[in-house]
């Protein structure tokens, strides 16, 4: 295929927008909770770019190829949780293969999906535990909200990361609230800044 092909890049483009719209299923079993496809693969990038950074020998925008890519599939066949990949076949391998034949630069998607699959590289590692750590941030961020399954969906996920300093990670996730990075309950900043502005109401 012609590297210049523009018209299936222009497919391309209005396919991975189906990503936005595409639900992670997973989230109906456990009850609360809505998260896109693609909003998952944004965090998941952040994820494995900052993991990248910190490890030694590590490509990072390697990692962030590999983020990107490892769900491009399920445009094709939605996302299936465990139970319906029980009952039914997850042919995203073939749904890749198949967008693989139609751009220009396809056998970079596929090697790079099969790759993040196999998990032997060092960015394949990071790459699939960025992928587990935005899932269990997604369950933290549930469970404050006062899911009760949310902390055990999240321990079970933890039993899938490989890398050590994911492993650090997912301990200070779990000892973090989701809320920590603007609202510092010891400053109280939020009640300070209330009062000045009630102050400033009255001059």
């Amino acid at each position: 295929m012609k590297k210049n092909n523009l018209r299936a890049i222009v497919n391309y483009i209005y396919e991975v927008g189906i990503l936005e719209r595409t639900p992670r299923s997973g989230l109906w079993f456990l009850g609360t909770g809505e998260q896109s496809v693609a909003e998952h693969l944004f965090r998941t990038a952040i994820i494995g770019y900052m993991m990248a950074k910190m490890t030694p020998r590590a490509n990072a925008d390697r990692v962030i190829f590999l983020c990107l890519v490892h769900d491009l599939g399920e445009a094709r066949t939605s996302d299936l949780n465990y139970a319906h990949k029980r009952y039914g076949q997850l042919a995203e391998a073939e749904a890749v293969a198949d967008i693989a034949k139609s751009l220009p630069f396809g056998k970079e998607v596929l090697d790079a999906y099969s790759e993040e699959q196999k998990k032997e590289t060092l960015e394949a590692k990071l790459a699939k535990d960025a992928d587990q750590l935005e899932w269990i941030s997604t369950l933290r961020q549930e469970e404050e909200k006062g899911n009760k399954k949310a902390r055990a969906w999240a321990k079970v996920a933890e039993k899938r990361l490989i890398t050590p300093l994911s492993k650090k990670i997912v301990k200070l996730i779990f000892q973090t609230h989701p809320d920590d990075w603007w609202l510092d309950l010891k400053d109280k900043w939020f009640i300070k800044r209330d009062q000045k502005f009630r102050s400033w109401k009255k001059k």
